[in-house]
């Protein structure tokens, strides 16, 4: 189908992006466009006004800021995945945007993009709740910076205000941790049934601390702290790890759909987490 007919502005910096954000309250934001355009061409969003933020160059890029990673909120998925910085210091941020889609996706497609989309399929918002990411909004009255346990909120809803933008996501480093992401889906390249973020740092054989996401267990990304706290002290033996999983699903609500229902996605969570766990472990 033709998208409805609308308005196109593609403004240079974020504060025009944010003064036209204002001016047009049924505006909506393209990014990467690789959710909104086919929404557009199936007529599911019919918006008025589209501000197109690709030639904001200030929105793109990743750098080392001390104990943090900065990713620009335009930086496409392929630029995320090659970059070294990210490799060394937020590895399951690496694994985790690999597969993203294919590969004409990850070029289109962008990280921040991804994560306002707020899709619980998504592979990228169990990454951010995972590493306790941070997100950087800009409005009109300057900017604030918001949790990634915070900034999820439901299906395809954010922190984000209307007249709102995110800017950048901070991530805290990880460097030597091991790290895995986990996920199930009937074909290649379609949205996880379920999917498991996993960072593990060892203490010679033992699990130091541990920070475990479920995607598609609930509305938004979960934090598996029950996992998490059952895992630290332990041997990264394939029985202690068994053993923690076990209560991954605890605290989740899955939905029922086409896919699976309820009790095999929360099968699925135990499982997935398991080999996510013990393979972090294993490149630590």
């Amino acid at each position: 189908m033709i998208p409805a007919p609308f308005e196109y502005f593609a403004p240079a910096t974020i504060d025009e992006a944010l003064g036209l954000l204002r001016e047009h309250s049924d505006a909506k934001v393209l990014a990467g466009g690789q959710s909104l355009m086919p929404a557009l061409r199936l007529r599911l969003a019919a918006p008025d006004t589209i501000v197109d933020l690709g030639k904001i160059d200030e929105l793109r890029g990743v750098r080392d800021d001390g104990d943090v990673l900065v990713i620009g909120a335009m930086t496409p998925h392929s630029v995320v995945q090659a970059s070294p910085a990210v490799n060394e210091h937020a590895r399951l941020i690496s694994l985790a945007t690999a597969t993203v889609g294919d590969p004409q996706i990850r070029h289109r497609g962008t990280f921040g993009g991804s994560l306002a989309h707020a899709d619980p399929a998504a592979d990228l918002p169990a990454v951010a709740v995972a590493l306790d990411a941070s997100f950087v909004i800009a409005g009109t009255q300057g900017r604030r910076t918001v949790s990634a346990a915070d900034f999820f909120q439901g299906v395809f809803s954010t922190a984000l205000g209307e007249d709102e933008l995110l800017v950048e996501v901070r991530v805290p480093k990880y460097t030597g941790w091991g790290a895995h992401y986990e996920k199930f889906n009937r074909v290649a390249q379609a949205w996880s049934i379920v999917s498991v973020a996993a960072a593990v740092r060892l203490d010679g054989d033992s699990i130091a601390e541990a920070r475990v996401a479920l995607g598609n267990m609930g509305s938004t990304p979960v934090r598996a702290t029950a996992v998490e706290e059952a895992l630290v002290g332990r041997p990264a033996t394939a029985d202690a790890v068994r053993e923690a999983a076990a209560r991954a699903a605890d605290g989740t609500s899955p939905v029922t759909d086409l896919n699976g229902d309820a009790d095999y996605r929360r099968h699925l969570a135990t499982v997935l987490t398991r080999r996510a766990v013990l393979a972090a472990a294993g490149t630590a």
